[in-house]
């Protein structure tokens, strides 16, 4: 992800942050790294409708590029729940990783912040993902939907990118440690694998026990 942004600068921080709106894409990640290569800490220049830029202009740069990749993406998702509705998700919730427990978290989550539920979503790591089409089943306003999103966006993209710039040439440092990370889920995904097979395995034994004492 980092090589993409790095390779494809502007293009590809407002494809991630697109992607993001509808699928978890890391958006925090995709922002520091963003903001760091602004400070010209990681690289020369930034380049910026073909002229490079490095310093505030560069981190301007990131920010819009980020903030309208995710409106687009956030606009297509409301587009999605608002003309599929709950049928389509029924059907084709798994594909978004909204099966029918998030999407009753999701009402719940309407109900309570009714418009607000849409900035607040904006600004709340994981769930910024998960608000874009249950917005549009839900029916929200195009219009404040869109405004709300533009300016959770925004403040989510600057803060970011902010951070990734003060990181500056602490990048190298960061992104070691974070691999670490990366290591502890991989590891974390294979022991709940194995043990699921463990325990499927040890359930069907079982079944079959049961089945020939009868």
């Amino acid at each position: 992800m980092t090589s993409f942004v790095a390779h494809h600068g502007l293009l590809a921080v407002f494809v991630l942050m697109a992607i993001d709106a509808v699928f978890p894409a890391a958006s925090e990640l995709v922002m520091l790294y963003a903001g760091a290569l602004a400070s010209g800490a990681l690289v020369k220049s930034l380049d910026v409708l073909g002229t490079p830029t490095t310093g505030l202009k560069a981190y301007l740069a990131v920010v819009i590029a980020g903030s309208l990749g995710y409106l687009v993406g956030a606009l297509a998702g409301w587009a999605i729940g608002f003309y599929g509705g709950r049928p389509f998700l029924a059907r084709h919730g798994r594909w978004f990783h909204l099966g029918p427990d998030k999407i009753a978290r999701a009402e719940r989550w309407f109900d309570r912040w009714g418009d607000a539920a849409v900035l607040l979503g904006r600004v709340t790591p994981v769930v910024r993902s998960f608000v874009s089409i249950p917005a549009g089943v839900f029916e929200v306003p195009l219009a404040r939907y869109t405004v709300l999103t533009a300016i959770g966006s925004t403040i989510w993209c600057l803060v970011f990118a902010g951070a990734g710039w003060a990181l500056g040439s602490s990048w190298a440092s960061f992104d070691h440690k974070f691999h670490y990370v990366e290591y502890a889920i991989v590891a974390f995904v294979l022991g709940l694998g194995a043990f699921l097979l463990i325990r499927w395995r040890r359930s069907t034994t079982m079944a079959g026990r049961a089945d020939s004492s009868r």
